[in-house]
């Protein structure tokens, strides 16, 4: 991450199409806002890519087609209109070269996306996938990635094939297998196979990187607060059976107890909610005014963070943006904002935003590693001046603490979701 991925891809294209006239019409599969900010953007940096016409296809369907219709060398369009795209030209596919940007969204075989570009995988001459997590949760991600590079010739045409050969059973029931962890000597095995079309550059090994500061912030409930939590932690628990948690009943547990470590509880329909404390807000509030004036990238987790956090800012009178497209974008790297508020799903890809500030805030952390690690590389980057600071908001001897153990464990996935809960479970019912 940081490294220049796109700068370094958009240079090969070039050199393919107008040196080495091997490209016709390159296309770029993004998130969605790296589709409409950076490989534009990134363009207009270097004037050896100025021959380049990149043609954004975004928006709606008669926007999109007008774009597919423009004269271009490359069509960036976002991951959501893959399947669209493909059934759009069917058989027909122009592009014999394709990028595709974070790679790892296409980790999943059974995803929409995946199934759609396996369609036309074979009428694609060259591919390159970019990503800066290949594997955030283990090696079984893997293997779609590396079909849609090679069509199965590495690592098997088949996902239970490649299970079977590099993996055994982990986490089961009598029913079902719910992780796998690879075999002796499997991980040696799989790197061999892909090394002679995967390439891994660390940033650290080749630029002078500023420092980068952890600044974990530990917030302590006033005691009636704190009561209420410890009610309402073991109240929840003492309703579900340890042996029988599964996935979807343990995250939306665990997602509640991070709700009321931010403050506010969404009530029963999902939309109103119930504001239970100002602590993070208070702690908040204190690192800007720590700041003295410096930026701040505040990173938010629920929805009612957001409408909370902009509610209390009101008062101090600064320039506050949400990231919702590249104008934001543009105002925070111009410094025109004193406060960005992003959600790291829709930020953590691609984005520039080193120009703008370096210092971040997570007013509520999730258990992502990947977002996490992504989203922070949004000011960790090339190009960034300054020690890079990155505060972590946690209420102590609550849920975010668990979240960050699992977040420095670098096991940040569904398992340490679950092994946590359950030692929570234990811990309340002997409690209890």
């Amino acid at each position: 991450m940081g490294l220049g991925k796109t700068v370094i891809t958009l240079t090969a294209i070039n050199d393919l199409k107008y040196n080495r006239f091997q490209v016709n019409k390159a296309l770029v599969i993004a998130p969605k806002k790296v589709a409409e900010d950076t490989w534009t953007r990134e363009q207009e940096k270097w004037e050896h890519l100025n021959l380049l016409r990149i043609e954004p296809v975004l928006g709606s369907l008669s926007k999109r087609v007008k774009a597919l219709n423009t004269p271009a060398d490359i069509y960036v369009i976002n991951r959501e209109n893959t399947e669209w795209l493909v059934d759009y030209y069917k058989n027909d596919w122009p592009f014999d070269m394709v990028i595709i940007d974070e790679l790892s969204s296409f980790k999943n075989q059974n995803s929409k996306r995946f199934r759609a570009l396996k369609c036309i995988r074979p009428l694609i001459k060259k591919i390159i996938g970019l990503t800066g997590t290949p594997a955030p949760n283990g090696y079984i991600d893997l293997w779609a990635q590396i079909y849609l590079l090679d069509e199965g010739e590495r690592l098997g045409k088949y996902i239970t094939h490649y299970r079977e050969d590099y993996f055994k059973p982990d986490k089961r029931d009598a029913q079902r297998i719910f992780t796998y962890k690879p075999k002796d000597k499997s991980v040696d095995l799989i790197k061999n196979k892909i090394s002679d079309i995967c390439i891994s550059l660390s940033a650290k090994d080749y630029l002078q990187m500023p420092d980068k500061v952890i600044d974990n912030r530990f917030i302590k409930l006033d005691s009636k607060v704190q009561k209420q939590y410890e009610e309402f932690e073991k109240e929840m628990f003492l309703q579900l059976d340890e042996d029988e948690i599964d996935v979807t009943s343990a995250v939306a547990l665990s997602n509640k107890l991070l709700q009321f470590c931010n403050g506010a509880v969404y009530k029963e329909d999902g939309q109103e909610y119930a504001e239970i404390h100002d602590c993070k807000i208070e702690a908040l509030i204190e690192l800007i005014e720590e700041a003295q004036g410096q930026p701040l990238l505040i990173f938010y987790n629920f929805r009612h963070d957001l409408e909370r956090i902009q509610k209390a800012l009101k008062k101090l009178k600064l320039r506050i943006g949400v990231l919702k497209d590249s104008q934001d974008i543009a105002k925070w790297n111009n410094k025109e904002l004193d406060i960005l508020l992003a959600h790291p799903a829709s930020t953590a890809y691609g984005l520039n935003l080193q120009d703008g500030g370096n210092r971040i805030v997570w007013f509520g952390l999730n258990w992502s590693l990947e977002l996490y690690q992504q989203a922070n590389a949004r000011l960790y980057r090339q190009g960034q001046q300054n020690t890079v600071f990155i505060h972590n908001l946690a209420v102590d001897k609550c849920r975010d603490v668990d979240v960050i153990s699992a977040l420095e464990d670098k096991n940040s996935s569904q398992e340490a979701l679950l092994e946590s809960l359950k030692a929570r479970i234990k811990k309340v019912k002997e409690m209890g």
